[in-house]
């Protein structure tokens, strides 16, 4: 039980990596906190992982100041403290610089910049009161690596939360507060099957080579990452003793981009 008693906010945690990790954190004896725009979702993930002892859900758009800093809040008004934050919740939208409309620029940076700010403040204001501190992780790519063509707004985004967590882990050591990064290589979320046939569509090809010549093309062996595979680093994280490691970024993608 490597999370025993540790409280835990997954925001996207309704389905996904999010529902992985949070699934993951509870096994491990956290109490978590499923944070998601969909608040049945939210509840129906909760109840899953053992009802109001052990999980809530909370209904949380991370773009919204006042929903982040509220659900927070009773976060820690019904488990009584915070240990770990995973900034998880993001979208994918794909299509070239050339034909990309200001407003879904904007609207993907605000999930995945704003929301990481907003939540990590919240988190933030209520670990630095205590002794143990706690653990930031933010869901990055290898995009936050790399480029891949289509994803302007998203690489910029994932490139975005290496620098964050990195003043994060320097404000936060003192308080003994760790901030670190999670790249995942292809996860066939739904987040990501969204793609296969926008990609085939924009580079012409059709969706099997999608899988194997784009998405796939640089792993070692061919397959794709998998939730569990993301949680336990996500486990990692969040159960690490001490500041030995923060300000870092792991890289889980079946060697599709070595460090």
């Amino acid at each position: 039980m490597r999370l025993k008693d540790k409280v835990a906010i997954v925001t996207g945690a309704a389905s996904g990596i999010g529902k992985g990790i949070a699934a993951a954190y509870a096994r491990e004896g956290a109490k978590v906190a499923i944070a998601d725009l969909n608040q049945q979702a939210a509840d129906a993930t909760a109840a899953e992982l053992g009802g109001s002892a052990h999980a809530i859900g909370i209904a949380m758009d991370v773009t919204d100041e006042a929903q982040v800093d509220a659900g927070t809040q009773k976060v820690i008004d019904t488990f009584g403290r915070l240990d770990i934050l995973v900034s998880n919740a993001g979208i994918q939208i794909v299509s070239p610089v050339v034909e990309f409309e200001f407003a879904t620029w904007k609207k993907m940076l605000a999930i995945h910049l704003d929301g990481a700010f907003l939540t990590t403040r919240a988190a933030l204001r209520q670990m630095y009161k205590q002794p143990e501190g706690g653990s930031v992780i933010y869901m990055g790519s290898v995009h936050s690596k790399e480029a891949s063509q289509l994803k302007a707004p998203y690489v910029t985004a994932k490139h975005g939360l290496i620098g964050l967590a990195k003043v994060v882990a320097k404000e936060g050591a003192k308080y003994k507060v760790r901030a670190n990064v999670i790249c995942p290589g292809f996860v066939r979320t739904p987040l990501v099957e969204k793609q296969i046939p926008e990609q085939a569509k924009e580079f012409g090809i059709s969706e099997e080579d999608v899988v194997k010549k784009i998405m796939l093309k640089e792993t070692v062996d061919g397959e794709f990452t998998t939730v569990e595979d993301v949680a336990e680093a996500a486990v990692f994280f969040a159960s690490f003793p001490s500041n030995a490691l923060t300000g870092q970024s792991l890289v889980v993608s079946h060697g599709w981009f070595m460090q």
